[in-house]
């Protein structure tokens, strides 16, 4: 049996009196996709930014339960050190306007307060420009804006910045919403190289996109985990109709 990375147990999540998670379980495996999805509003973001603790950020915002990153509760850890381990890329795509391509790549260092020598700061910019297939693309450009490149190459361009820092686990928050198909198809090639190197939580609303990247799936409904499980058992053998209803198109 595969190991978790991340485990989630009894977790729930509120804004003032609201309940937008209920008692989730969840086990997500290393070095695998694993893909969350289900309708608008049914608290598939709200779980992600309680894994990076951003959740805890908004006014009235609180939880209860336990997540844990290899063992440790991520509670208990200072939060800038998680952010580090497990990093974030958002719907938009959202490169530092006023920075250029490399300093976008390397902004976490700078934002952090991490000395890093300009030998390390070429090598990591590299390497995390050429994971994210963007290095021949943008390698004589480097000192020109993030926002020059287009809509599917800014969104890679937020990928290698999140790269960069090394993370364990990467969290993509509907990252192809906002790209035409052909940027799209790009960034679920790329999603499929990364888990080689990085464990990936995808949320989507997507639902073919979910079968096609995935390991595991998990459907949540109105903040219930309906179902989880590997990916192609849940899209041919669901146990809960309305995973079965879900994935045929009958609502969502």
């Amino acid at each position: 049996m595969e190991s978790p990375i991340l485990k989630i147990l009894n977790f729930s999540a509120y804004y003032g009196e609201l309940e937008i998670l209920k008692k989730i379980n969840l086990d997500v495996y290393k070095n695998r996709v694993t893909a969350i999805m289900g309708p608008s509003g049914c608290g598939k973001t709200t779980l992600i930014r309680c894994i990076n603790r951003m959740h805890e950020l908004t006014p009235g915002a609180r939880v209860s339960g336990k997540i844990y990153l290899e063992g440790e509760d991520i509670y208990e850890m200072e939060a800038i050190i998680l952010r580090r381990r497990i990093g974030m890329v958002f719907q938009k795509p959202n490169p530092f306007p006023m920075m250029t391509i490399y300093d976008n790549v390397i902004a976490g260092y700078k934002l952090n307060g991490i000395r890093i020598s300009k030998d390390q700061m070429d090598e990591i910019v590299e390497r995390s420009l050429k994971a994210t297939f963007l290095w021949d693309e943008v390698k004589d450009h480097l000192n020109r804006k993030g926002t020059f490149l287009s809509g599917g190459q800014q969104q890679r361009l937020c990928i290698a910045r999140a790269l960069a820092m090394n993370p364990d686990i990467l969290l993509l928050d509907e990252p192809t919403s906002s790209l035409d198909p052909r940027s799209t198809a790009h960034i679920e090639d790329l999603i499929g190289e990364l888990k080689k190197r990085v464990t990936i939580l995808l949320v989507t609303h997507n639902i073919g996109q979910a079968a096609r990247v995935s390991d595991y799936t998990a459907f949540i409904y109105l903040g219930e985990l309906i179902e989880f499980g590997p990916t192609a058992k849940l899209f041919t053998a669901p146990d809960d109709r309305r995973t079965e209803e879900y994935v045929s198109g009958k609502f969502g």
